[in-house]
């Protein structure tokens, strides 16, 4: 059941958290994501560990920064990006946990 505090949400909010989702849907864009959960990462490190093109993360950055999903922070001439907060971690972090749990059905 969940919480009352989660409880009504207006259609504005049940929009905005659908679309996180949605963003966290794309495998790229939670690897993304999970690069930046630990540390401010630079755009052309995360490409690195991911394999990917610095342009490619660039773009899936500005998509997860509009949702408010990472932060970015200044050093000096180039821009790092972190989870945005503790919320995020935790929806990740809890995901993982979900994901690693033994499927109870097969069992």
């Amino acid at each position: 059941m969940l919480r009352d505090a989660l409880l009504p949400m207006t259609d504005d909010q049940t929009f905005e958290m659908a679309e996180i989702f949605r963003l966290l849907g794309d495998p790229t864009r939670l690897r993304v994501v999970m690069a930046c959960i630990d540390d401010t990462r630079a755009v052309g490190d995360i490409a690195t560990s991911l394999g990917i093109s610095a342009s490619l993360v660039s773009h899936h950055l500005r998509l997860l920064r509009a949702a408010r999903l990472v932060r970015a922070e200044r050093h000096g001439r180039e821009v790092h990006y972190a989870a945005a907060d503790d919320h995020v971690r935790c929806i990740l972090e809890d995901m993982i946990d979900h994901v690693r749990e033994p499927d109870r059905e097969t069992l």
